[in-house]
């Protein structure tokens, strides 16, 4: 007797899989692909970051002189000692850096608030005006501020009427009725560069927040004060740190602001930085204060992160 089974028949427009062979498996090169995607990313970092890393720590490490050459002696003492000479400028990098951020959070709020809230149909163009300056020289821009902070300009004037200038120069800020060669000058220059990378962060933050939630608080009886303490500022967090960090960061390693709008006694890192890699040609020391500089933001960016307690960002 013959016995009949009944096997499953193949889909249509498929030929069924020859007996004992495994179902075919996918290319090999398919699975390659995302590597191949992140590989222009990843040589553009090793050949522009990377490598001039590597070359810039063999350089902090040496000794010797332009004439006779430098040498790898792996000499740390460099580390030191340049810590030792130049703190001062570390340190007023930090402070003109730290108040340039706060001055820009404090100016970059309110008109990140008003383009994500109220600008309505004038929204494009306010952030066209916002974007604006960067179609501008760096440096022409900070040119500009010298005639506007100038000792004959409106602006010094009016201060001088309102007795401002006397509070500022009392705190250290200006020197006298003159405001240009003066830390205030460097700050105001910091701020005005760098606000629109405070703005820009602040407004796609707000502009992610569900109106929503506004319309909710005020249901719940919640005054316009009370809203923005207990809605808008939270959820508008990672913008506020993405934004500090945006303008903190250059503004430490800025040399221009103190080089066209201070003088000797304003001086940051960077200016240093700047003297010791093309005037006095002292490689080495200029190399360590870049590694001290960029350890020092690292630290305190990763700290800054960290307590904030932006989820986005760590």
């Amino acid at each position: 007797m013959t016995t009949v089974t009944d096997t499953p028949a193949a889909p249509a427009g498929k030929a069924a899989a020859p007996a004992g062979k495994a179902a075919p498996r996918p290319r090999k090169r398919g699975r390659l692909v995302p590597y191949w995607l992140l590989l222009p990313g990843m040589l553009w970092l090793v050949v522009f970051f990377a490598l001039p890393m590597v070359y810039q720590a063999s350089t902090s490490i040496q000794t010797g002189s332009l004439e006779d050459g430098f040498k790898v002696t792996w000499h740390f003492a460099t580390y030191w000692d340049a810590l030792a000479d130049y703190w001062p400028q570390f340190l007023r990098s930090v402070l003109y850096a730290g108040a340039a951020t706060i001055l820009c959070l404090a100016l970059g709020y309110p008109l990140a608030y008003l383009i994500a809230f109220r600008a309505g149909r004038w929204r494009n163009v306010v952030l066209i005006l916002v974007i604006a300056p960067f179609f501008t020289s760096f440096l022409i821009r900070t040119l500009a501020w010298k005639t506007i902070l100038s000792d004959s300009g409106p602006v010094v004037s009016t201060l001088n009427a309102l007795h401002i200038l006397d509070v500022t120069s009392w705190i250290g800020m200006t020197d006298g009725d003159r405001v240009l060669a003066t830390p205030l000058a460097v700050i105001c220059g910091l701020t005005y560069n760098f606000l629109p990378f405070m703005i820009l962060p602040l407004y796609t933050s707000l502009e992610r927040i569900d109106g929503r939630l506004h319309e909710a608080a005020g249901d719940l009886y919640a005054s316009p004060a009370t809203t923005f303490r207990k809605v808008t500022f939270p959820l508008s967090m990672p913008g506020v740190v993405s934004g500090t960090l945006l303008t903190f960061i250059p503004a430490a390693g800025d040399y221009v602001n103190a080089d066209l709008l201070g003088s000797t006694d304003t001086r940051m890192v960077g200016n240093v930085i700047q003297t010791q890699f093309l005037r006095i040609l002292d490689y080495p020391t200029a190399a360590a204060l870049s590694f001290i500089l960029m350890a020092a933001i690292l630290i305190m960016v990763t700290v800054y992160i960290r307590r904030s307690g932006t989820e986005d960002l760590v």
